[in-house]
């Protein structure tokens, strides 16, 4: 058992060092310059495996050198993903998971139901907003962070779960037997402004692989409603897939670049709309929480010129990441190119500063942005 066990550590010993010794080929180095970084590597595995007070697999260890790797970049949007986290990215990408379709948030110490989703099994089991949910399964749900509760509520479509309730006007709890769905959250929300005749609104909460759908469909549920303005809502918004954004941008440029790909690697690329444009006044909300995909869209409508920007600086996120498959259910998140806007700016660290600037104070009652956003797509109407 002693032999097979140091021939195995001998065995990781030599892959390891022949990882390393691939790197260096790769990024132009020499096996002398860097003899002793790579003999280094080759000791650390041997005391570990000789010294260590726990016992520690080889797989952890083969793991933690690809983390090594991924954080020597100093990129914070590089990342290498384990099986659980590469599977929850995906499923954000998509839009859609395996779950019951609630909207959970904590209220008093409690899990606390905050809107069931239509068309879901919570909504065909009753759940409402305000249900107290007092354990998921066999587990306490009292102070859980929401994340662990999202987690224990998501599983494979077709498996269930249970929910012990209770109910605002109830004395006692009762239980919810659920079977999982597929679940996909809605990233677009439209509607017509209240007593603003003809001007609409639409909140984009992040881009998936659906949200260039539901742009397209909520548009053309707003024009029925006689809708002559739009005031576009991408504050707050952190991003997302790439070619949503590019979909929803078409529908507001006539012709001309959306987006410019610049590659380190391989041949740029620039994405062109179609000339199809919604062709109305538009006003786009930004403010610093607008990153990535969504610093895209508002990069090609100010370019454009088909919309006003209000709001504050926006985030300032112009790289993009490629995902990557690994084995064994993992992941590798990395950055492979930059985006520029349709006139070349480079926004990276920078952000796109509006056409008007309007300060938001946090938690005010107020929304000025919206107001002002409001008023400027009124006054265009009008003009």
């Amino acid at each position: 058992m002693k032999r097979d066990s140091l021939a195995f550590w001998g065995r990781l010993t030599i892959v390891l060092a022949s990882v390393v010794f691939a790197i260096l080929l790769l990024v132009g180095g020499t096996l002398a310059a860097n003899y002793k970084g790579m003999g280094n590597l080759i000791k650390v595995v041997t005391l570990v495996k000789g010294q260590y007070l726990f016992e520690v697999t080889p797989e952890k260890l083969v793991e933690g050198a690809i983390k090594g790797v991924v954080e020597s970049l100093n990129d914070p949007y590089s990342a290498y993903l384990d099986k659980k986290t590469y599977s929850a990215l995906q499923e954000q990408i998509r839009g859609s998971f395996g779950g019951i379709g609630i909207l959970v948030g904590m209220k008093d110490h409690y899990l606390t139901v905050v809107k069931p989703f239509p068309n879901t099994p919570a909504a065909e089991k009753d759940i409402r907003a305000g249900d107290i949910i007092i354990a998921i399964d066999d587990k306490q749900a009292k102070d859980m962070d929401t994340d662990t509760a999202v987690n224990l509520m998501r599983g494979p479509v077709g498996s269930k779960v249970e929910l012990t309730i209770l109910r605002e006007g109830d004395e006692k709890p009762f239980p919810v037997q659920l079977t999982r769905e597929e679940i996909s959250v809605p990233t677009v929300e439209g509607r017509m402004v209240p007593d603003e005749n003809n001007v609409g609104y639409i909140v984009i909460g992040q881009f998936t692989e659906n949200t260039g759908e539901e742009m397209v469909r909520t548009i053309a549920e707003l024009r029925e409603q006689n809708m002559a303005g739009l005031v576009l809502d991408l504050r707050d918004n952190p991003g997302g897939e790439l070619n949503s954004a590019i979909k929803v941008a078409d529908q507001f440029l006539g012709k001309g670049p959306i987006v410019h790909i610049d590659y380190r690697i391989g041949k740029d690329y620039t994405f062109d709309a179609e000339p199809d444009q919604l062709n109305m006044p538009l006003v786009v909300l930004v403010n610093k929480g607008s990153a990535s995909a969504s610093e895209i869209l508002a990069g090609a409508i100010k370019d454009a010129g088909v919309g006003t920007l209000v709001g504050t600086k926006t985030f300032g996120k112009g790289i993009v990441q490629t995902v990557f498959p690994l084995d064994n259910g993992a992941g590798l998140k990395l950055t492979t190119a930059r985006y520029l806007t349709p006139n070349k700016n480079d926004i990276h660290k920078k952000g796109i500063a509006p056409h008007v600037v309007i300060e938001q104070e946090i938690h005010a009652k107020q929304d000025k942005q919206l107001e002002t956003a409001i008023k400027i797509i009124r006054d265009k109407i009008h003009q």
